[in-house]
């Protein structure tokens, strides 16, 4: 079974950074996809940035510019640089897994996810 492990989430005042890993523990390669959700109090699960291919990267709208996802190989890693935070990224952080071949939703991986919190 693969395991996703998030650390680096906290408590940050608004127009600070955090970086968040996910370490997996099996090879990053056999992947298709990571990425890095999102979900706030009272919302849906969302979408902030994922990797797809390897160096496809892709962004949520809110977080275009501010945020940074990136891999390291050798470490089976991900992560997300989060920049010029804002109240509103206030959520619990989710790392996501989709192997090759694999199905959103059905044998695709989640980790235990880590809170960020920012203030004003």
């Amino acid at each position: 079974q693969v395991q996703l492990v998030e650390s680096g989430g906290g408590l940050v005042q608004a127009g600070g950074s955090l970086r968040l890993s996910c370490a997996a523990s099996t090879s990053i390669f056999s992947f298709a996809a990571m990425g890095w959700y999102r979900q706030a109090p009272g919302k849906q699960r969302a979408v902030v940035a994922t990797l797809i291919s390897g160096d496809n990267t892709n962004y949520a709208d809110s977080v275009k510019g501010r945020f940074t996802i990136s891999r390291d190989n050798a470490k089976n890693t991900v992560y997300l640089q989060m920049d010029s935070l804002k109240p509103e990224d206030t959520a619990v952080y989710y790392c996501h897994a989709l192997p090759v071949g694999g199905v959103f939703g059905r044998n695709d991986y989640w980790g235990q996810g880590t809170q960020v919190t920012v203030s004003s």
